[in-house]
């Protein structure tokens, strides 16, 4: 006599997970391994669930990343108290933008992205703005100029930190080096002056001082 089957197993809905376990996975994906290996199929095998449950959360990948950076711009300490000066509270508040990120090099790789804006980051982009409202420009100059502080910071960070991983991973000499190693004094005399020195200047950290020179000539202009 034939025996009947075992009851087959009822597979059920995948476990449910919470948004700080999405945001915290997604997290250490990108710290480890950088933001080309985030992806919404990747993310949910890490978690142990399916992509359709990731999207209850998050509606695609550029939504992921919002939600990293307003976690990590939650985090991020503010300044206890800025100046009263408009012109020191703006460069205030654009050094703590440029701490804070430069402490996280995996922002660097979604910061090209000029629409991804954090809920959280909005305290630091008004105190700019308003500091620059402060010292009379209009609110569309002040805009204008908050914008070209952001562009500043972040393009200085994106060419420090991926030039600190170049000469991380090969330590011969770059393409720059050679290049001023052959300079004609005769034509470029300036460049020749200081091409034994050229990657030493280059490599010092005069964020602040170039931050200063930008805020006073959008003050100047303005």
């Amino acid at each position: 006599m034939q025996q009947p089957s075992a009851p087959r197993k009822a597979t059920g809905r995948p476990p449910r997970i919470s948004r700080e376990e999405v945001v915290g996975t997604a997290r250490r994906i990108v710290t480890e391994e950088g933001v080309g290996k985030l992806t919404m199929r990747r993310l949910a095998t890490e978690i142990g669930s399916t992509p359709m449950a990731l999207y209850h959360h998050v509606r695609n990948k550029e939504e992921l990343l919002v939600l990293l950076l307003d976690d990590y711009a939650a985090q991020a300490l503010r300044p206890t108290a800025l100046p009263a000066e408009p012109r020191e509270r703006v460069v205030a508040a654009a050094s703590a933008i440029h701490q804070a990120l430069a402490a996280c090099p995996w922002i660097v790789e979604v910061l090209t992205a000029d629409d991804l804006m954090s809920t959280h980051a909005l305290w630091f982009v008004e105190q700019i703005v308003d500091g620059l409202v402060d010292w009379g420009l209009s609110l569309e100059r002040a805009v204008r100029g908050y914008r070209a502080i952001w562009y500043y910071t972040a393009g200085e960070i994106v060419v420090r930190v991926t030039a600190a991983r170049r000469r991380g991973a090969d330590d011969r000499p770059t393409y720059r080096e050679q290049v001023f190693a052959g300079l004609d004094p005769d034509e470029l005399p300036r460049l020749a002056q200081a091409g034994e020195r050229w990657e030493a200047l280059t490599a010092e950290d005069t964020y602040e001082d170039g931050l200063r020179a930008l805020v006073d000539g959008l003050l100047a202009a303005g």
